[in-house]
């Protein structure tokens, strides 16, 4: 939508390129990321910024909006040491709630009439803690497979892998979700406070997990969109990161009970 008018108005200038949507902004937020850091380290000018326009797009449901609302906060910090200026250009007919989350994680705002303060600006932090969890209707029904004081945990891994073998759905969709639900099961045994527990759900083209323990987590509303360690991947500390990057999307949940993080994924 974007690239059509931008290459009209710059017609050949060597220095302008266009690059496809789906090069940068992958199907899941954290490999929008890394795509964005990769590129500046690779096509920067030495001593120079890499200006970027770019066009988000929000996907179809509640769930996706949210995704990606939360990724164009956590861009504010997470891009800020690389040599990058960005201007994220936005359909006024999207729908409203994804337009009043663009005023809240741009702390400017460009019209026709030139650039202002967004009034609307939410610190990132901020807005990440505050982001609500979209409703998912599976979670009032019964789970496929639930385990609410995971006391064998390798057992436990078995019968998730075992339950995952009577779904239809892609191989690959099949065992990235286990792979998600495993490291994010691991982190709540072994990080968290007990007791720990699992619930899943299968629908027609859809898979829901959540995992659950009993203790406050980690407040750090960045989690997940990078390694926590950096580039030292052999430090550990990846398993928000991956379920990121696995499952369509990831909400962490804190209440009075303990924290939840649920995962989604589906397929066509």
């Amino acid at each position: 939508m974007t690239a059509g008018p931008l290459r009209d108005a710059v017609g050949n200038d060597p220095r302008v390129f266009v690059v496809e949507r789906h090069a940068l902004y992958r199907a899941r937020t954290p490999t929008a990321l890394t795509a964005f850091r990769r590129y500046a380290e690779e096509h920067a000018p030495a001593g120079r910024r890499l200006r970027v326009v770019g066009e988000t797009d929000y996907g179809a449901t509640p769930a996706d909006w949210r995704e990606w609302q939360a990724y164009e906060a956590v861009i504010n910090t997470a891009l800020r040491p690389w040599p990058l200026w960005g201007l994220c250009v936005f359909d006024a007919a999207l729908p409203a709630p994804i337009l009043d989350s663009v005023r809240q994680t741009h702390p400017r705002l460009v019209t026709t009439s030139g650039w202002t303060a967004s009034p609307d600006f939410v610190d990132p932090a901020t807005y990440l803690r505050t982001l609500p969890m979209s409703s998912e209707p599976l979670e009032s029904t019964p789970p496929a497979l639930a385990d609410d004081d995971i006391g064998d945990y390798t057992g436990l891994r078995r019968r998730v892998r075992t339950w995952l073998t009577t779904v239809d759905g892609p191989d690959d969709v099949l065992e990235d979700f286990l792979l998600a639900v495993d490291e994010m099961t691991s982190n709540a045994v072994r990080h968290g406070t007990p007791p720990a527990g699992l619930r899943l759900w299968a629908a027609p083209g859809r898979l829901v997990a959540t995992i659950r323990d009993s203790g406050t987590g980690l407040d750090d509303p960045f989690a997940g969109y990078g390694p926590a360690h950096g580039e030292d991947l052999s430090a550990g500390g990846m398993g928000l990161w991956l379920a990121r990057q696995l499952c369509d999307h990831v909400a962490i949940r804190r209440n009075d009970h303990g924290v939840d993080v649920r995962l989604s994924t589906s397929w066509s």
